[in-house]
């Protein structure tokens, strides 16, 4: 158990039974009463964030965390297994897991996994990902007002608006952040 004045932005706390990342922490004081720490922390099991004050006489107990990067490499009817690299274990994530992700899994691409006491726990993608187009009508001829775009089928199965000049088997980048073409890569 740690004291909460320990407790700093981007430590994992055990908070009522699961796992919470902190997000901001602000140490307050009140007088002639005890201070308190002002915590702002997100689910890492849910995704949804809490507010609370943690007083600096209560003891938290500071999770062991660990990030790896780990290279996405199939899927089966287990889920979805990633490699480390520089020692070939196996790390198997279910879709509940990575649902928000799955759009953005390219095979052999690294990704960021937070473990939390050897335990998986959260993917971070990165800010883009690089992927082929697998799909995209041909632009109309003589429709080039500004900023004209179609749509396009991606490896992943992803549909985003690409300009009129990509073409099928191009490799585009994607922002993980709102699902839009970056440009090409």
């Amino acid at each position: 158990m740690a004291s909460p004045t320990d407790v700093r932005k981007g430590k994992v706390l055990n908070y009522q039974g699961t796992p919470h990342l902190v997000l901001d922490v602000l140490h307050r004081t009140q007088g002639r009463q005890a201070g308190f720490m002002q915590v702002t922390m997100r689910n890492l099991s849910s995704g949804s964030s809490t507010n609370t004050k943690i007083r600096t006489t209560d003891s938290v107990e500071i999770l062991h965390t660990d990030n790896r990067k780990l290279e996405y490499s199939y899927k089966d009817s287990e889920g979805y297994h990633f490699i480390d690299p520089e020692t070939y274990e196996d790390t198997l994530l279910n879709e509940a897991l990575i649902e928000d992700a799955i759009d953005f899994l390219v095979e052999n691409a690294a990704y960021s996994i937070l473990f939390v006491d050897e335990v998986p726990i959260s993917l971070e993608l990165p800010a883009s990902v690089e992927m082929k187009v697998i799909e995209s009508p041909e632009g109309i001829r003589g429709d080039t007002a500004s900023n004209v775009q179609k749509p396009a089928t991606l490896e992943t199965g992803l549909i985003i608006q690409v300009p009129l000049f990509i073409k099928e088997g191009e490799i585009i980048k994607v922002s993980t952040s709102d699902r839009a073409y970056m440009s090409r890569a």
